[in-house]
């Protein structure tokens, strides 16, 4: 089986908008001008590093903003520059801002995904995330739907579901907070989360639990999981009001590695005991302490939010954010893991910055799909990053994106228009069909 990791590209609306509680960088950089264009070019640079690793990479398109068909819904009409101009000044600008979010660039919250070694009908399932959470995000699901089910189209080896049910009780943040483990005992799907459906247990009191208990179970039910192969664990409240919103803020796992800062979990303790005991010694488990890397620092350089990558020779690498090389505690912690003796042989930072301001890390920016041998065959869509496509993305971004974005500039409806004729010349570039509103339209 080999990982493909499906990166978001980053939208031409990338702004500061500060939409999200809870995500300290999101808050802490609202209402700064951005620069789409670099930003897009940074997620391309990671793209193309971890591709000469070796490891299997692709993309995903980046999401229709303004997203116009959400402000119709909210009742603003006329034309697209009436409906701009009135979303700019009802509310301070907030429903532009939210129509406008390029949040769908953080892919980890697109969907879960199961390999087809796992599941019931020996298939690969992705279900997309309803992200019900926050308002924003909840717009994305029938965008993400409708591109992965372009993406892996063939009934035959794959099962993209609908997004599960919405309402709060069934909360689904995505990958963000799935992580699977596998030793040659087999493998383990942890499905963190952060309160009950239904009300009731343990909750953060600072910021809000997105992930629901019920919103898990669901998910692993409709992947065909073994139920005795997957575990449940609560994210820990304290982590999540100290920023922790999704699990890979503070924990990330890979085969048979798994890192995470001891308030990860509740019961973080009986966990990993657990996952011991069931995967047994060939599962490498390193934990950082409160002491040796405080989770505000955690929160700040997201040395989590990295992704561990399986190399062609078996060994494992660490790709981080360069935030975590200029952070001291999360420099050191790193290079223990390198230096414990385990699968992780090396750490490589990079510059996400863009994304970083907004709060997502190399993590976010990535949805893992693991890949049974000619599976990737499957997938007719050209979404597989190579030196051709690099090329052509490349040159796409200069064409269509702007190198500097304020607040204001969301009112400008010659930005819904670069942006619908971007979008439009993409999908045509990766062979994904129609798979925006005002495509359809």
């Amino acid at each position: 089986m080999r990982e493909a990791q499906f990166d978001g590209l980053v939208g031409p609306t990338h702004n500061y908008a500060g939409l999200s509680p809870g995500n300290v960088a999101s808050t802490t950089h609202g209402g700064q001008e951005s620069n789409p264009r670099a930003a897009a070019l940074e997620g391309l640079g990671k793209m193309r590093f971890v591709r000469g690793l070796g490891v299997l990479q692709a993309v995903l398109p980046p999401h229709e903003r303004p997203s116009l068909s959400t402000l119709r819904r909210l009742g603003f009409r006329g034309s697209d520059e009436e409906m701009l101009a009135a979303a700019a000044v009802t509310e301070d600008g907030l429903y532009l801002r939210v129509a406008s979010s390029a949040s769908a660039m953080w892919t980890a919250n697109a969907a879960t995904v199961a390999p087809s070694r796992d599941t019931a009908d020996g298939k690969l399932h992705l279900t997309p995330a309803n992200l019900q959470q926050m308002f924003h995000r909840s717009i994305e699901p029938p965008t993400t739907t409708a591109v992965l089910r372009a993406i892996f189209a063939d009934p035959e080896a794959f099962v993209v579901h609908d997004p599960l049910p919405g309402g709060g009780h069934f909360a689904d943040e995505g990958a963000a907070n799935h992580t699977r483990l596998e030793t040659g005992r087999g493998a383990v799907h942890v499905f963190a989360w952060g309160r009950l459906g239904w009300g009731g247990g343990l909750s953060p009191l600072r910021y809000p639990a997105r992930q629901t208990r019920e919103a898990s179970l669901a998910v692993a039910r409709l992947h065909g999981l073994d139920p005795h192969r997957c575990r449940f664990p609560q994210q820990h409240p304290d982590g999540v009001d100290g920023g922790a919103f999704h699990t890979d803020v503070v924990a990330v796992g890979n085969g048979r590695f798994f890192m995470l800062h001891e308030l990860a979990f509740e019961g973080r303790a009986n966990l990993v005991d657990d996952l011991r005991a069931t995967l047994g010694d060939e599962l490498v488990v390193v934990e950082a302490s409160e002491s040796e890397l405080p989770l505000a620092h955690a929160v700040r350089a997201y040395p989590f939010n990295s992704q561990v990558l399986t190399l062609p020779d078996g060994s494992m690498a660490i790709v981080a954010p360069e935030d975590a090389r200029e952070d001291e505690p999360s420099r050191a912690f790193l290079e223990r893991v390198v230096a414990s003796g385990g699968p992780v042989k090396a750490v490589h930072y990079l510059d996400v910055r863009q994304s970083m301001h907004n709060g997502g890390g190399p993590a976010c920016l990535r949805l893992r799909v693991p890949l049974e041998t000619g599976e990737n065959e499957r997938i007719k869509a050209n979404v597989f990053f190579d030196e051709a496509l690099e090329a052509a993305l490349t040159s796409w971004v200069g064409r269509h994106y702007r190198d500097r974005l304020a607040a204001h500039d969301l009112a400008d409806p010659a930005l819904a228009r670069e942006t619908m004729e971007a979008l439009d010349a993409l999908t045509a570039l990766l062979g994904l069909g129609s798979v925006y509103d005002f495509q359809r339209r």
